[in-house]
């Protein structure tokens, strides 16, 4: 599987990406034939640039006067439809536009047929998703991952007048992903940007495990004295390495809730998407017993989980940092046994536990010690591989 990482320290726009992909190797000269066909009359051009002294590739589009034109989405959509361009390319340009249309219609609270997209409908932002799109295409990529996303800070001046950072629809886009804010006071993540990176990306987080085969880097517009104003992507090969990935750890010390609110936490929590929910006994401050909460999340998940430690539990605040998580490579072996078929999950080391799930379902049904139910489990898995 051919893998994608948006690394997106310094934000992501929709020129730095198609800059980034270019340089990557989907090629300057294949990317903006590609564009040239969508027939809008922009001309396109690769610029060789350096950004806090880091090589990078800008991609500009020159509209010819039509960047301010306002376009419907059914507009945007024909555009596409009709462009001589990869399949998988112009479905996925599709989803990126309705997405933005569906966070614009909701911003305004308007049908999403009546939005018309001002400086996202503009033939540079077309350009720019189409472009993107079909760079992933010409580098055969298979999934796309995405860096948690840097926003940026301060104000950008929209049509609306200046509003913070992050834009409306940005904001809006990016609702249940990792983002974080740090360095220039200005925009790093645009609309555009955003959408492309939530409709493709399949997973938010860490580095996956990958071999890595070429690297690209795309300029933004400015280049700041701090840090790199640029988007790096890492193409290569899925490897069968431990997963890596980025979780977020959230405790809590509690002295004042019962075993029963707190069993029936852990339970919401679990139900809610933690990964794992821990309790454990501690002493605290005035020689106090207490028990210590913790839950590991995905980051994208963690205020929702942080909010609802709070609402089942009597707790005033809770700890959130960041941790690394690896976890062993797995595949499910199902194998029968005289009291039903149990699922047995099997590392990449060669481990193996039977599926403590269907052992209990089993035992239930069948009036089976569950001890017996794992040791038939774990004795029809030995037979299976020998």
């Amino acid at each position: 599987m051919r893998i994608c990482y948006l690394d997106a320290f310094s934000g992501i726009s929709g020129d730095m990406l198609v800059g980034a992909l270019a340089d990557a190797g989907a090629g300057a000269a294949a990317l903006s034939e590609a564009l040239q066909a969508l027939d809008t009359g922009a001309r396109y051009r690769f610029e060789e640039t350096r950004r806090c002294g880091i090589r990078a590739l800008k991609f500009h589009v020159d509209a010819a006067g039509e960047e301010h034109r306002h376009r419907g989405l059914a507009d945007i959509l024909e555009l596409i439809g009709r462009a001589p361009i990869p399949g998988r390319a112009k479905q996925n340009a599709a989803s990126v536009f309705r997405r933005l249309g569906e966070a614009e219609a909701r911003i305004h609270q308007v049908p999403l047929e009546s939005v018309h997209f001002h400086e996202v409908g503009a033939v540079d932002s077309i350009s720019d998703i189409v472009g993107a799109c079909v760079g992933f295409e010409l580098l055969g990529i298979d999934e796309i991952h995405c860096s948690p996303l840097n926003l940026g800070g301060g104000t950008v001046e929209t049509e609306h007048g200046s509003l913070p950072v992050p834009a409306p629809a940005t904001a809006a886009l990016l609702e249940g992903k990792p983002v974080y804010s740090r360095g220039p006071q200005m925009e790093l993540t645009t609309p555009t940007g955003a959408a492309i990176a939530t409709t493709l990306a399949c997973r938010f987080g860490a580095l996956p495990p990958m071999r890595i085969a070429a690297a690209g880097y795309g300029a933004g517009d400015r280049d700041f004295k701090q840090q790199a104003n640029v988007l790096r992507v890492l193409v290569g090969e899925a490897t069968g390495a431990s997963e890596a990935a980025t979780v977020s750890v959230i405790e809590a010390n509690i002295d004042d809730s019962t075993p029963e609110v707190l069993g029936f936490a852990m339970e919401r929590l679990f139900a809610a998407g933690a990964l794992d929910v821990t309790l454990s006994p501690v002493i605290m401050k005035k020689n106090r017993p207490g028990t210590l909460l913790r839950i590991i999340a995905r980051p994208e998940d963690q205020e929702t989980l942080a909010a609802l430690a709070f609402a089942e539990t009597s707790t005033f605040g809770v700890r959130i940092y960041r941790a690394d998580r690896r976890v062993e490579q797995r595949r499910i072996v199902e194998v029968p046994t005289p009291h039903g078929a149990v699922r047995v999950k099997v590392s990449g080391s060669g481990e193996f536990a039977p599926e403590y799930e269907d052992c209990r379902r089993i035992a239930l049904a069948s009036g089976v010690p569950l001890k017996e139910i794992l040791r038939e489990a774990n004795f029809a898995y030995l037979n299976k591989i020998r």
